[in-house]
């Protein structure tokens, strides 16, 4: 059985896509644990604020089956894909980490570069389970929030629950 961490956001209708996905989720994998959740600014373009949070499952699922399933779910929420790296997101469903497997392919990065690089994912990621190791840094969840969160954009926790 191994352990998944996925990043959820989404900047189009929010609340009603995140829910819809975490719906599917656990009808897929079954519990679910989330973080957290924070609004934060569009990065990358002009756009209305996003609503962030990470999840934890557990699956005996390959890591390919995994990524396509999240890939899935972003369709049955009306994900479109697009040219621009950065634009409005019905949902965004990002594996983070499957256990403390390393994978470097043209496809597939794991752990997500994004974790050590944007407070809307390390940030979730940090609350949801703090001591929780980098497979390549070594260091802890936590430990990372605390170096990033110097220079890291406001993150505001919002009251709502999945």
């Amino acid at each position: 059985m191994s352990t998944v961490f996925v990043s959820v956001g989404s900047n189009v209708a929010p609340e009603k896509h995140i829910h819809r996905g975490l719906d599917i989720l656990r009808q897929h994998y079954g519990e679910l644990q989330l973080s957290p959740v924070y609004r934060t600014e569009a990065v990358g373009f002009e756009g209305e604020d996003f609503l962030n949070l990470a999840l934890a499952f557990n699956t005996d699922d390959h890591v390919d089956e995994v990524v396509e399933a999240l890939d899935e779910i972003e369709n049955q929420c009306g994900r479109v894909r697009g040219e621009a790296r950065f634009g409005p997101r019905t949902l965004d469903l990002d594996l983070l980490l499957f256990d403390d497997l390393i994978i470097d392919r043209p496809d597939l990065t794991v752990p997500r570069d994004e974790i050590l690089s944007y407070a809307f994912v390390l940030r979730p990621l940090a609350d949801l389970a703090p001591e929780l190791l980098h497979p390549v840094e070594g260091k802890c969840m936590a430990a990372l929030w605390s170096e990033l969160s110097v220079n890291a954009p406001k993150l505001i926790p919002v009251d709502v629950t999945f």
